[in-house]
């Protein structure tokens, strides 16, 4: 049987602490699941705001989109993640990715591996912070991570906080098939730099990653929520000019834009009918978009259907 839509946001007044809780309530209101922050340089700290707006809301449950996994160790991680958790009563979940912009880590001096080095360190990190969340101790000698901890001091409100998974490449996809309950297609591969782009928007390529974890998940492959990044909306009536923009925006051709799931642009008949097909396909059930109150029609439409 086929997962539920759920809806989630990744934007927010994540540095003002009136209007916060204002948007916070409205898009619980909309019908919307979850609220994600980011973990960027020069931004907001990804957890502090979140905070705020959980406890301005009943349910809504909030999460980074995604971690850099380079900025942090991966005890001190697991700490801050069980105190938010056991602070907003259990409704925290995880975003989780490698890193990729070199401009970020320049800025602070801090070094940005290879791609190679920084899975297999997202790799131990993932298993080190899941012990200490789910047992309160960790015990790991690996390549990058080296901890022995009997004590986290501070358990999680929830039982299992949900860890969710960003990413493209192989490996990314076979740490998910081991560690996600949500992994999240995102489309994106990253250039000189670290920039990202759509270079995975192409339908083919999602087909791949789908693939690939369900081979690689085995008897998890039922336990993980598959989701979306969305990179563009619109739901309108105008959506010909919109596709015309957003083929343009991506440098795209028309057709991979009108069918890749990280463009969402259509009728509010058109976009669920491409949704209720990404969730045959794929089993995409969980969706994340920018434009709160735009998209809001298809959440009405959707939402828990």
């Amino acid at each position: 049987m086929a997962r539920p839509f759920r809806f989630a946001v990744q934007t927010g007044p994540f540095d003002d602490a009136a209007a916060l809780p204002v948007f916070a309530r409205h898009v619980e209101s909309l019908g919307y699941d979850e609220l994600y922050s980011y973990d960027h340089v020069g931004a907001v700290d990804p957890f502090a705001p979140l905070m705020v707006a959980a406890l301005a809301t009943d349910r809504l449950r909030v999460g980074p989109l995604v971690l850099n996994n380079e900025f942090h160790q991966p005890a001190l991680l697991a700490r801050t993640v069980a105190t938010v958790d056991r602070l907003i009563g259990g409704r925290l979940v995880v975003g989780w990715g490698t890193g990729y912009m070199q401009s970020e880590h320049d800025a602070i001096g801090l070094e940005l591996r290879a791609p190679g080095p920084r899975v297999t360190r997202f790799g131990e990190s993932l298993e080190v912070v899941r012990s200490l969340l789910d047992t309160g101790a960790a015990s790991f000698n690996g390549e990058h991570h080296h901890v022995e901890l009997e004590s986290l001091g501070v358990r999680p409100a929830n039982d299992h906080v949900p860890f969710l998974i960003g990413g493209h490449g192989r490996r990314v996809v076979a740490l998910a098939a081991r560690f996600a309950d949500i992994f999240q297609f995102t489309g994106l591969t990253h250039g000189e730099g670290g920039v990202p782009s759509g270079g995975g928007f192409a339908i083919e390529h999602v087909i791949e990653r789908s693939r690939w974890l369900a081979d690689d998940a085995g008897d998890r492959n039922d336990a993980i929520e598959r989701s979306i990044l969305v990179q563009g909306t619109y739901v309108g009536d105008d959506a010909g000019a919109k596709l015309d923009e957003a083929t343009e925006r991506f440098r795209m051709d028309r057709e991979v834009v009108a069918a890749t799931p990280f463009a969402l642009i259509g009728s509010v008949e058109q976009v669920i009918d491409k949704l209720e097909r990404l969730r045959h396909t794929f089993g995409v059930n969980h969706v994340t978009i920018r434009d709160v109150d735009g998209f809001a029609p298809v959440v009405a439409a959707l939402s828990g259907r």
